[in-house]
């Protein structure tokens, strides 16, 4: 799997797998978003789901990949701190704001500073139609955050500050996604990368989730719990293994992009799952954020 992966970077074959992995990551991001949502405390939803993903790593970084390289560990230290930051930031912004609310938020200013960051760190730099893509898509999402913004009732006492948790959620997924295609560059099998990242990451929050738990006079059963942080596993490992597989595949700026239609889906996931009403106007708007994205990879 690993020379044939090697072997397709840098070709068409590549760029369409590229292509397919992000969508899929678009996809499966926005039910994992809908996941921490769900019934549970944010932060403790989160915890379950990185304490599974991080013993399911286990196995799989100890003795299935390759070693990492000496200079691969302060990569993955800082790696860590991003996304315990981010994960942070995004439990925060579910705690004050409903989901429709403030995803759309975090997935509209991601793409705009991610794109800015690949061409600084990577050299990437979009052309005139993919520039209008972008805008399109990035209007869209916050057209969309602005339509929940001024009708949406549902904790409208949060809603600015969960507005700026989305923000500067939003911010550290630029972040993350422009630093964690670097780190799966500067490893030679991508797989190691991946194995090593999901069993670090996952010890930051589960510590604070236990102690929610504790001080907690009701406390969550733990057969729903421990259900959810195993699906949510699975899901995170398909979600962020897809993106970053795609991010050394192809441009990391184009790979985030599409990702972003996440936004579409997470509407979908919101109705369905959590019983959030999506009207034609956020509709209309939702096709917008999927135009977007299908000029930019066509301008490509």
């Amino acid at each position: 799997m690993s020379e044939w992966f090697l072997a397709i970077e840098g070709t068409q074959t590549g760029a369409n797998l590229a292509l397919f992995l992000a969508i899929l990551a678009a996809v499966l991001h926005a039910l994992f978003g809908t996941l921490q949502k769900g019934r549970h405390d944010p932060w403790i939803s989160r915890g379950a789901i990185d304490i599974c993903y991080a013993l399911m790593a286990a196995p799989f970084a100890l003795f299935v990949v390759p070693w990492p390289e000496p200079h691969m560990w302060p990569i993955f230290a800082i790696a860590w701190i991003i996304h315990t930051i981010y994960k942070v930031l995004q439990a925060a912004a579910y705690t004050f704001g409903s989901f429709t609310v403030v995803y759309p938020v975090v997935r509209g200013s991601s793409p705009f500073f991610a794109v800015i960051a690949a061409f600084f760190v990577f050299g990437e730099a979009l052309n005139a139609i993919q520039i209008a893509g972008v805008t399109m898509l990035v209007l869209g999402i916050f057209g969309l955050a602005l339509y929940n913004f001024i009708h949406i009732q549902i904790d409208r006492d949060t809603l600015v500050l969960a507005t700026v948790f989305a923000l500067c959620t939003g911010v550290t997924v630029a972040a993350y996604t422009t630093f964690d295609a670097y780190g799966i560059r500067a490893t030679f099998n991508p797989f190691t990368f991946l194995a090593w990242f999901f069993l670090i990451d996952g010890f930051a929050i589960p510590a604070y989730a236990a102690l929610r738990i504790w001080k907690m006079e009701t406390r969550p059963a733990f057969k729903p719990l421990f259900a959810r942080g195993m699906m949510g596993a699975f899901i995170a490992y398909f979600s962020f293994g897809s993106i970053l597989m795609a991010t050394r595949l192809d441009n990391v700026g184009e790979a985030a992009v599409l990702r972003e239609t996440s936004v579409v889906f997470a509407a979908f996931f919101g109705w369905l799952i959590l019983k959030e009403k999506v009207g034609p106007r956020r509709l209309i708007l939702m096709v917008l954020i999927a135009l977007g994205a299908v000029i930019m990879e066509i301008g490509g």
